[in-house]
């Protein structure tokens, strides 16, 4: 069993069932809270030469270097307008890759990463029989990176897989395809199909 796996489950069976509701682009999506470490106010943010659109910069938190992502971006649904309420979800992740400029995030094997919402709604909690499986088609974003939908009312809120959309390996790849054509072609032709 891979190690990757193996922190999936350890993650899973220590998982809450409380998520942070937040809108994107009208639409609701839900992180479990268990990932998420603060949500900040909307700052200034430094955007850094050479890295794919959807990470839109970096904060300074607390003397850290913590990247941020548009998920609108991300999820090929334009750029979030910066408005009065919009926010940045600090999570907290796996990290894959050894050698991070951060030694104290690299021995915890963890890395932080913000998130750029619209606004944050509210914590809620969802008990296993309100969450739906991840749907193979028609959610607007890639199926993999749905950990489950969750019914509200008459509609339903998208439960994210933090562990999928913030991937950092599939932030590096993403990059290196954006600088080297003949890689990006052996990715497409290596990514796993959504």
């Amino acid at each position: 069993m891979s190690s990757t796996s193996t922190a999936q489950q350890v993650g899973s069976a220590v998982e809450s069932d409380r998520y942070l509701r937040f809108t994107l682009n009208g639409e609701l999506y839900a992180l479990n809270i268990f990932n998420v470490t603060e949500i900040l106010e909307h700052r200034r943010l430094t955007p850094v030469p050479m890295m794919p659109d959807f990470i839109r910069g970096v904060i300074n938190l607390r003397g850290r270097v913590v990247p941020v992502i548009d998920l609108a971006i991300r999820f090929g649904r334009g750029v979030t307008t910066i408005a009065r309420r919009t926010c940045i979800i600090i999570v907290r992740i796996a990290n894959p890759v050894a050698d991070t400029a951060d030694e104290e995030q690299a021995d915890a094997g963890t890395q932080d990463i913000g998130i750029l919402v619209d606004v944050v709604n509210k914590v809620v909690r969802l008990s296993p029989d309100q969450i739906e499986p991840a749907p193979a088609f028609g959610a607007g974003i890639r199926a993999d990176y749905i950990s489950g939908m969750a019914k509200r009312e008459n509609d339903f809120v998208i439960v994210l897989d933090v562990s999928r959309v913030l991937s950092i390996a599939d932030m590096v790849s993403l990059q290196t395809a954006a600088s080297d054509p003949a890689a990006a072609e052996a990715a497409a032709r290596n990514a796993p199909s959504s």
